[in-house]
């Protein structure tokens, strides 16, 4: 992202501080006037303190859903979808707060605050597109840049430059690197044509166009293999203080978000297909902790009754111990309450024919499935002792299910990718059919759900999986 689009993001955000004080203090004075029973006052300290953790939150949760990368831009649906989760988030961080804090807010004044915030910010930002492009044009200076390339790939570069034309971006023109290695002898147009026609000029022109033009700017849209030969030119660009970016879509086909680590001194070029953000893993790993660890404790009494169940109506233990793969391909202990008979994995060859599935093995109506079994499966409490995976970091409440090891075996290639995320209790197939999802579908789902993952995503699947779970639909 360009400078500019980083200084609209701030601008955005201050513009959020400011009118969300502004509602902050309007919501106070509003519930002040009311003579109600109960008079509402907050002294001038704690007051202070409050609005301030309370715009705190309200930028970070901002910067968490990335509103401000496309408030200039989005659909006024978009916008007020946004605004009113922004808000809501806020709210709720303020509840929280009161409860930490032992505060004593009214429950009207945080109503009429959420209700003066959402309408501020929505007026505003339904707005901002128009005001943004005058702030541009009024005070932004021009961001010069070259592209050093000719091929499809700079081209696109060019067309993308000329649509950041509303961020002050100015495009210059295109260097070519024709002769500079032995895979570089294509002859080259003097000018390309996109929206205006641009210049072509040599690489070795770079020291003379830095002293005669203003370039920010400079950006290496070329063949991987060239970049080896562009050495000089980039420490040319770092003597004089010129930004250099280089295009790193060396492999076209890879869809993994890139990111730039360092190891040490050495920077490192990463490409993940599987979500990375160790922020918003901590929180997913947190919610885990706190779920599981208050299922257990709530379910205790019955998951023992349950156990006892189990023993009484069939010899073998209550509880079923498997090896299964977890993150990455780790191996774990995987708990479950017995569902079958005691010699279910001995029995499992003779039965392997009723199978509907080739690669995960599932047999509808399954002959070894027990009477107090056929009820634990139907209703998923055969699951609950996974809380206990999930307590110790091998699952989490909301992943792709725990594969066994000789299921992995049969894994495409593409399919493996699955293992990149914790196995949880449930997941995207769960709620669209359980049992009845075909293999090849479930796959699917699961890397709908590691390329779409959110917080908000884990949330969605667990409220809805109660009702599926509670009327038993789609298990077998």
């Amino acid at each position: 992202m360009f400078a500019r689009q980083r200084k609209a993001r701030v601008l955005f955000g201050l513009s959020d501080v400011i009118l969300a004080a502004l509602a902050f203090e309007g919501a106070y004075r509003t519930r002040s006037l009311l003579h109600l029973h109960w008079v509402f006052y907050i002294v001038a300290d704690r007051k202070a303190l409050v609005l301030a953790f309370t715009l705190l939150a309200l930028v970070l949760i901002g910067l968490w859903l990335q509103i401000y990368d496309k408030l200039d831009t989005a659909h006024p649906r978009i916008i007020l979808r946004d605004t009113a989760r922004q808000c809501a988030y806020n709210v709720l961080f303020v509840l929280v707060m009161q409860y930490l804090f032992r505060l004593d807010l009214s429950r009207l004044f945080l109503a009429l605050y959420l209700s003066y915030t959402w309408v501020a910010l929505l007026l505003f930002r339904l707005t901002a597109g128009r005001l943004a492009g005058v702030l541009r044009r009024e005070f932004a200076e021009p961001h010069y840049v070259m592209v050093v390339g000719t091929d499809a790939r700079a081209r696109r570069l060019g067309e993308a430059l000329e649509r950041s034309a509303d961020y002050g971006v100015r495009l210059r023109g295109f260097l070519s690197v024709n002769g500079l290695s032995p895979h570089a002898h294509v002859r080259e147009p003097a000018s390309l044509g996109l929206q205006s026609s641009y210049p072509v000029q040599p690489i070795a022109d770079l020291p003379a166009l830095l002293r005669l033009h203003v370039i920010d700017e400079i950006i290496f849209a070329v063949e991987s293999d060239h970049l080896s030969h562009l050495e000089e030119y980039f420490l040319l660009c770092d003597e004089e203080g010129v930004r250099t970016r280089v295009a790193v879509d060396f492999f076209p086909h890879v869809n993994s978000t890139v990111s730039l680590d360092r190891l040490g001194a050495t920077p490192l070029l990463t490409f993940s297909a599987a979500p990375y953000d160790e922020i918003r893993l901590l929180l997913k790993r947190a919610v885990d902790i706190v779920l599981a660890a208050a299922g257990l404790v709530v379910l205790s009494p019955l998951m023992l009754v349950i156990a006892l169940a189990i023993r009484l109506t069939s010899p073998g233990p209550a509880i079923f111990r498997q090896v299964r793969c977890g993150l990455n391909g780790r191996r774990f202990l995987f708990y479950k309450f017995r569902s079958m008979c005691e010699n279910a994995e001995e029995l499992k060859a003779a039965v392997a024919h009723l199978s509907t599935r080739q690669t995960a093995f599932k047999i509808p109506d399954d002959p070894r499935l027990t009477p107090v079994g056929r009820f634990l499966r139907k209703f998923s409490i055969d699951e609950w002792p996974q809380l206990w995976n999930v307590l110790r970091g091998d699952m989490s409440l909301v992943g792709p299910r725990p594969a066994i090891p000789v299921e992995v075996d049969q894994y495409q290639g593409w399919q493996r990718r699955r293992l990149r995320m914790r196995p949880g209790l449930t997941c995207l197939w769960a709620i669209c059919g359980r049992d009845a999802v075909d293999f090849e579908t479930w796959m699917k789902m699961d890397m709908q759900y590691i390329d779409n993952w959110s917080l908000a995503l884990d949330w969605k699947i667990l409220l809805r999986t109660i009702p599926r779970v509670l009327t038993g639909r789609g298990a077998n």
